[in-house]
């Protein structure tokens, strides 16, 4: 996974800078990595899409089902306390 997508320096910046569980659960990628990644997707369907942005695609994917994971976490942590 590339250091250098918004998406991966956005997650790590804010796990760097602590959080909650109900921040955990708030969390949303910016406005500018929704639309990269909504651009990516729909290049991927049209077949216009480089290895590279492919990659890029899925790293995001990863970054995705990590943070769904946490959320879920989350929920379960504040559902206990």
């Amino acid at each position: 996974m590339s250091a250098a997508h918004p998406a991966y320096l956005e997650l790590v910046d804010f796990i760097a800078a602590g959080t909650t569980p109900e921040g955990i659960i708030r969390f949303r990628p910016s406005e500018a990595v929704q639309r990269r990644v909504s651009d990516l997707i729909e290049r991927q369907r049209d077949g216009s899409l480089s290895s590279e942005e492919q990659s890029e695609l899925d790293d995001f994917l990863q970054l995705e089902h990590i943070l769904i994971m946490a959320k879920a976490q989350a929920r379960s942590h504040l559902s206990l306390g």
